[in-house]
């Protein structure tokens, strides 16, 4: 039997577990019950500038480190996720407030990328070019950045840093997370120790905890990191844009930012199914995803049915304890949240929506809230909600659907439902957003495929070929192999 891990108040600073160096203890609670998990000091910038400098260290053994025995490593993470699974859910569903299914989910998607990057120390390839110059070779090396920092979220805590951890280390790479403040066990100290426990050499993984406020600019300023990953809203993002590429130290950025994602529903869609797809791709994790739909746009031909169906579905969703397989929608992650949330309702009643369901609010736990006649100019239309409330939206017909999932500032996932698979590829290319999915919710995340988003969602793409080309650089090398006429 497998011991489960422990002192997670130790943070992995510079290749060893201890204490971060800050004056601030920061407790970790689960969502739902309210109870302290435990409590972290905070680390501080001097903590992070050595965390930075022992990883620039262990790096360079690391890149030098046979394809194989990378690969090897990323594959004893995958034994160890499986040998551990419940281990991991448990963690997921106690500090992210995870459904027991979202959790599952989550572990499964994190799984997979790491299956994936076990692939990528074989598939990184350069080039062998053609000169125009007598006797010269012209060659193209694929090497790894060096140091790659990773922010990540409290929603998928677990999978959006593993998404850029696996990648960035099987290609070569050594890596520093920050992750969350409200879920830094799964965020960030739980991959430490199922790396530890693979046997990957000390300092090429850490992980610092602190506050963005404290360490947040600190992290992305820093000269060591090449690139910093990022997975979180727009204005965060735009920040960290702005302080890596307008600092002193000029660094890569990866950015999956905020979304609004639409869901249309055309005229010749199945009704039934179509429901199926919105009530999960809205309600899964809270709404508390990237990904989740906001905007649902029905063709007036089947606004009436669907609307109908849909609220009728939503309203028979458990809700409350995550631990429980039945339940639906867990706990929002904290107070704060809430708050917000708060605030968007009473905005929509304000602005004009019709409430078509809603129900009391209990401690962190929001009961789903489903609004009609939402028109495109309403703050629920705009902005991304990050909760379960959705609004929707009738359309006149084709075009109009399609003006209203385009009419938005953030292009990240969609998705159409049609009768008419051609048709529905047609719509599904029109619209402005990274990925798009036909007859399917806008939920979707596979390790091969490209993520990433258009416009306010974010800069470059996770996964696959395109995390090899975010998490790696080239150098043009060329070798004059007969000597040069010069002019003079």
């Amino acid at each position: 039997m497998t011991d489960k891990y422990d002192n997670f108040h130790l943070q992995l600073l510079a290749g060893a577990w201890r204490e971060g160096s800050g004056a601030e203890f920061r407790p970790v609670r689960n969502p739902y019950t309210g109870e302290i998990l435990l409590s972290i000091r905070s680390a501080t910038t001097d903590d992070l500038d050595v965390t930075y400098q022992k990883a620039a260290e262990a790096q360079v053994a690391w890149a030098e480190a046979q394809p194989s025995e990378r690969a090897a490593l990323l594959l004893r993470v995958v034994s160890i996720f499986d040998r551990r699974k419940e281990e991991i859910i448990d963690w997921l569903i106690r500090e992210s407030g995870s459904t027991r299914l979202k959790a599952t989910i989550e572990w499964g998607s994190a799984r997979a990328i790491t299956l994936e990057a076990a692939s990528f120390p074989a598939r990184a390839q350069g080039a062998t070019l053609s000169s125009d110059i007598a006797g010269k070779e012209n060659l193209v090396y694929r090497k790894p950045l060096g140091v790659v920092g990773v922010i990540s979220p409290w929603n998928f805590p677990l999978h959006l840093s593993q998404r850029s951890v696996a990648p960035a280390l099987a290609l070569g790479n050594s890596v520093v997370i920050k992750p969350a403040s409200d879920t830094p066990i799964t965020g960030g100290l739980l991959l430490g120790r199922i790396f530890e426990e693979a046997g990957l050499p000390a300092g090429v993984l850490s992980v610092v905890i602190g506050p963005g406020s404290a360490i947040g600019d600190d992290f992305v300023a820093h000269a060591v990191p090449a690139l910093i990953s990022f997975t979180g809203s727009t204005p965060v993002g735009k920040n960290i844009g702005r302080i890596a590429n307008g600092g002193r130290y000029l660094k890569k950025v990866a950015l999956e930012l905020g979304g609004n994602s639409p869901f249309v529903v055309l005229d010749d869609a199945d009704v039934d199914q179509a429901v199926k797809a919105a009530v999960f791709g809205t309600f899964l994790h809270q709404g508390q995803i990237c990904m989740a739909i906001n905007r649902i746009i029905v063709d007036q031909k089947q606004y009436d049915r669907f609307v109908g169906k849909f609220v009728e579905h939503v309203s028979q969703l458990k809700v409350g304890d995550p631990s429980a397989m039945e339940t639906a929608i867990g706990p929002i992650i904290n107070q704060s949240q809430v708050e917000g949330l708060k605030q968007k309702i009473a905005q929509a009643k304000a602005q004009g929506a019709r409430v078509l369901l809603e129900g009391e609010i209990d401690g962190l736990v929001v009961p789903p809230h489903v609004f009609g006649d939402v028109s495109p100019d309403m703050e629920l239309s705009r902005e991304e909600i990050f909760g379960p409330l959705v609004g929707i939206q009738k359309a006149r017909d084709e075009q109009h659907a399609l003006e209203l999932a385009n009419s938005t500032e953030f292009g990240l996932s969609s998705a159409v439902f049609s009768g008419d698979l051609d048709r529905g590829l047609r719509f599904a290319r029109k619209i402005r957003a990274g990925m798009s999915h036909v007859n399917d919710m806008p939920v979707n995340d596979e390790a091969h495929a490209p993520f990433g988003g258009e416009k306010n969602s974010g800069l470059g793409r996770f996964n696959g070929d395109w995390a090899i080309e975010e998490f790696t650089t080239v150098q043009w090398v060329s070798v004059q192999r007969t000597l040069r006429q010069y002019p003079f």
